[in-house]
């Protein structure tokens, strides 16, 4: 048992356990129940159940979410509008964000996917450094998908 101000108080049965609780002003709490003997503590529940929820709050608070964000581009996409749809995957991939490239074919492009692999092979080169391939390009209907997660 552990005592009202945090030092080990010993072995005692449960009546005497609750008599000491019972005199503190305290509730008489199981914190390791499966331990060899049960291990109990003497503390005000309500305190208690009060600063466990504080630091949950505080631990989600802390934690970060990682979004997937998505960049949709075309295969014949011009030099300036890759290099603005690039420079967003970068600044994602810094944030710790997934990026989903897509590639979204038009009509006869279906034809000619080799362009649409070679944009997303470029797409992997250019980020190599900051991140890697979660998801490999594959062909999903009329668009091509690539997922990349930051190392």
């Amino acid at each position: 048992m552990v005592g009202a101000d945090g030092e080990m108080v010993g072995v005692c049965s449960v009546s005497e356990a609750l008599v000491k609780a019972e005199d503190a002003g305290l509730d008489l709490i199981e914190v390791s129940p499966h331990s060899a003997p049960p291990v109990c503590k003497i503390l005000d529940y309500g305190k208690y159940k009060y600063q466990e929820q504080k630091r949950r709050n505080e631990a989600r608070k802390k934690q970060k979410t990682m979004d997937v964000k998505e960049i949709k581009m075309r295969p014949n996409i011009n030099a300036n509008d890759y290099d603005v749809k690039m420079r967003n995957v970068v600044k994602f991939l810094e944030e710790g964000d997934k990026v989903k490239v897509t590639l979204r074919f038009r009509g006869r492009e279906m034809v000619h996917q080799d362009l649409g692999m070679n944009v997303l092979t470029r797409v992997r080169d250019d980020v190599a450094q900051l991140s890697k391939v979660e998801q490999f390009p594959k062909l999903e209907g009329r668009q091509m998908t690539m997922v990349i997660a930051p190392k």
